[in-house]
């Protein structure tokens, strides 16, 4: 069985990233359950998207055949992420935790893939997602820890892409958590911890 695979990378601090690391500790499980993979890896730290403007958002809803030569080179970004998501059967997202919510450059590819007619619709019953049969991995890393005790309510993060990954129809999402890495007691087990989830979870 063969799989496409989307790897989105959004922190900056390159080999160092332990979202980076517990990502690639998924793809190195994804590799194993399937008999070829087909990785596409998307940099945001190195290639972020376009910001979105008000060309980009009047194209989004301009009829192809009359859009402007900017409206048409204005989506050339947001077409082909696009693409990419809707082509992908599993998606990884590595996702540090900046200031209790996603890197900018990870809102930026949201903004860009959240497509009216694309990857969702609108009918008489309200908005419905048009991504279906896919996956998607969250590699959460932070330096507290926010998947329980008093810090809880102040991660962003997960509810948010749950969220918004829900509106465009993809409900089948499993998340990984790296958390700790900057609190003495915790630190040096963060990670351990974290790739131990992954060893034992059934991909």
């Amino acid at each position: 069985m063969s799989k496409k695979i989307l790897n989105i990378v959004t922190s900056i601090k390159g080999d160092a990233s332990f979202s980076n690391k517990l990502s690639n500790a998924i793809l190195e499980k994804l590799k194993g359950e399937y008999d070829t993979i087909e990785l596409q890896t998307l940099d945001l730290s190195k290639t972020p998207l376009p910001y979105l403007s008000e060309v980009n958002v009047s194209a989004f809803y301009t009829p192809e055949e009359q859009q402007t030569d900017a409206q048409k080179e204005t989506l050339k970004h947001s077409d082909e992420a696009t693409k990419d998501l809707i082509e992908a059967d599993i998606v990884v997202i590595g996702v540090p935790l900046y200031n209790f919510g996603i890197p900018a450059v990870l809102k930026g590819w949201i903004d860009q893939v959240a497509r009216a007619g694309k990857t969702f619709s609108y009918d008489e019953n309200g908005p419905k997602g048009l991504l279906k049969d896919k996956k998607v991995f969250l590699s959460i890393a932070s330096g507290a820890i926010f998947s329980e005790g008093p810090y809880k309510s102040y991660d962003f993060s997960e509810s948010y892409l749950r969220a918004v990954l829900g509106f465009l129809g993809i409900t089948d999402i499993t998340t990984f958590r790296v958390e700790g890495t900057a609190i003495p007691d915790f630190a040096d087990n963060a990670l351990p911890k974290a790739l131990s989830a992954v060893e034992e979870f059934a991909f």
